[in-house]
């Protein structure tokens, strides 16, 4: 068991030094009980299963002492005695205890690994569906990437301790108790012996291994500002290439590539240089024994057999010393990935609604913000004291600078963010008193930055209303004139979008967002710059068919282009989170106020 294990960390040694695979970083949780107390729910779903892993690990174990035993007695009554006939029976049995050994490790295995990702599911659907739940606020202050890595690494981490450095290490423990029993039965001065050695090997294993986890550590930091090089270099190619920045890339890549390379060398050196020195360590535990027992031999005090049963057992008791040190480091360090996981699940989720929630079933769309106050960060106020209302069917323009709190606006009537004084009403009802689940089913979203999935077209529209047909899919991208370039995609609607639909362009991305918010058929409508990156052709075709969806619906409409909003019943032109300006159009170009400025700085390219 320990030798297989021993196998594995080899492998994942010398791949780590290919770059095949990152080692893992070696931290500690900042606290391990409490780490191990929220993942043992997780596997004590699985008890029968991890009880016969235990109990084949005891078989397992009996078996490692079993062998060099029956071998030192194959020595003392069989070879002396030059008894054929009892030595093929012996030789017989060592081979069925070792191929036992082997099937009972491999079913071990097998079992726990089973255990591991069975329990891994269910912790990777727990940290993802609540991810799910989250607000926005939550995903400001944590980048993608991050998160990514604990559904990813962090996972990882936790099945590396749990599928194999478990199972390695309770029969590392096991087989060291066992070996020093069965070694002080034989004979307590051997035994002695090699209890002496123990202190010698444990601290040489814990100075190559504390060296090891100093050099992977810089090599992980390492890999890190490479990947991120790499992946700027990668993602930012159309800027590179537009700059003439190749060379610089590549200047950034070979410096980073070679704090790399000197952090490998260190890390891998050390890491190489345990196996052979406990090896000699171990050697040399072989020849005090050697000595020892051959003097003791000589007096008559021990059997040749008994030497051989010792020799053989130290060479199983060096194996489960040299692993532990750095088995208690990978289930460290799957602690401390746990403690991230469950920061993030632990995590409180968007506000539950609240009892007696009203349902929004047909809205009529009077929307009204009372003395609306908010802001993303405490003493930063983003919305001061806003006052609106819309009425059921009316166009709300709402203009301004940017940053000046337009998206904000909308961002607070979707409840994306809970505001911080004054409220939020719709058809009468305090938005924090509706269901969260009814309020934005009733609300259609064209936001500036489209988003789309690696999935058909046909399924990137339906994101909006999951039980259309074909026919609603396709006919609400004809209103949005979309219909004709989708049809000239090798596969029409069923052709498959890369990641973030890169093979679109962005107008095109904005048009399928837009055939998405028509089928969702929503109560009342935003469009965030619905239209900013199409041409100008595009875009009166998309206001009309716009304005035809618009038909009956309360609407809020952000535009830059001022020329889009003419026949808005409002205008609201907002200036460092207050509304300084409303009317229509006309009325305050009439004022000649700062929505006048605006308009004549885009048609007659005056400053404001």
């Amino acid at each position: 068991m320990t030798q297989q294990t021993s196998s594995q960390q080899q492998v994942r040694a010398n791949l780590a030094q290919r770059g095949a695979i990152r080692p893992a970083k070696i931290e500690k949780a900042a606290d391990p009980r409490k780490a191990l107390a929220r993942l043992i729910p997780y596997l004590s779903h699985y008890r029968a299963a991890i009880i016969l892993v235990f109990i084949l690990i005891l078989v397992t174990t009996a078996l490692d002492l079993l062998g060099p035993y029956l071998m030192g007695r194959a020595i003392d009554q069989y070879i002396s005695d030059k008894h054929l006939a009892g030595l093929a029976q012996m030789a017989l049995l060592l081979l069925g205890v070792y191929i036992s050994n082997q099937a009972l490790q491999a079913l071990s295995a097998w079992t726990m690994a089973g255990v591991s990702q069975r329990a891994l599911k269910d912790l990777r659907r727990d940290l993802f569906t609540h991810l799910q739940e989250l607000s926005l606020k939550f995903f400001d202050t944590h980048n993608a990437g991050e998160l990514m890595s604990r559904l990813t690494n962090d996972i990882e981490a936790i099945n590396q301790a749990v599928s194999q450095n478990v199972i390695a290490m309770l029969g590392s423990v096991l087989s060291l108790v066992g070996f020093v029993v069965a070694m002080f039965v034989l004979n307590f001065w051997l035994a002695l012996a090699s209890v002496i050695v123990v202190p010698i090997m444990v601290w040489f294993t814990d100075f190559i291994a504390k060296s090891t986890r100093k050099g992977f550590r810089d090599l992980q930091k390492s890999l890190g500002e490479l990947n991120g090089v790499m992946e700027e270099s990668i993602s930012g190619q159309r800027v590179v290439k537009a700059f003439r920045r190749n060379e610089t890339s590549v200047e950034n890549f070979q410096r980073v590539n070679a704090d790399v390379f000197k952090a490998g060398v260190f890390a891998n050196t050390y890491a190489m240089m345990l196996m052979p020195l406990t090896n000699q360590l171990g050697n040399l535990f072989v020849i005090v024994l050697a000595g020892l027992g051959g003097w003791l031999a000589l007096k008559g005090l021990v059997t040749v057999g008994i030497i051989a049963t010792f020799i053989s057992y130290a060479h199983g008791f060096i194996s489960p010393l040299r692993q532990l040190a750095n088995i208690y480091n990978a289930i460290q360090a799957a602690l401390a990935g746990a403690e991230r996981v469950f920061e993030v699940i632990d995590t409180a989720s968007e506000t539950e609604d609240v009892s007696g929630a009203v349902s929004l079933e047909n809205i009529q769309g009077h929307v009204e913000f009372q003395a609306v106050d908010f802001s993303y960060e405490t003493g930063h106020p983003i919305i001061k004291n806003m006052t609106l209302e819309a009425l059921p069917g009316q166009t709300i323009a709402l203009v301004g600078p940017t940053g000046a709190g337009k998206t904000t606006i909308t961002n607070l009537l979707t409840r994306f963010y809970d505001i911080d004084g004054g409220s939020i009403r719709i058809d009468g009802h305090d938005l924090r008193d509706i269901r969260r689940a009814d309020l934005r089913r009733q609300l259609g979203l064209v936001l500036q930055d489209t988003f789309m999935f690696a999935d058909t077209v046909m399924e990137n529209i339906r994101y909006g209303r999951l039980n259309a047909s074909d026919d609603e899919v396709i006919e609400a991208a004809k209103m949005a004139d979309a219909d004709h370039f989708i049809r000239q995609f090798p596969h029409g609607y069923q052709t498959v979008l890369s990641e973030r639909a890169a093979n679109l362009s962005q107008g095109q991305r904005q048009m399928l967002a837009i055939a998405r918010a028509i089928l969702a058929d929503p109560g009342i409508l935003i469009l965030d710059e619905a239209t900013s990156s199409v041409d100008t052709r595009t875009e009166v075709r998309i206001q009309q068919a716009l304005l035809k969806l618009m038909e009956g619906r309360t609407s809020f409409v952000i535009a830059h282009r001022l020329s889009t909003i003419r026949d808005a019943d409002q205008v609201l032109v907002i200036k460092d989170g207050e509304i300084i300006e409303r009317g229509k159009h006309s009325e305050l170009l009439a004022m000649k106020g700062f929505f006048y400025a605006l308009y004549m700085s885009q048609f007659k390219g005056n400053a404001i």
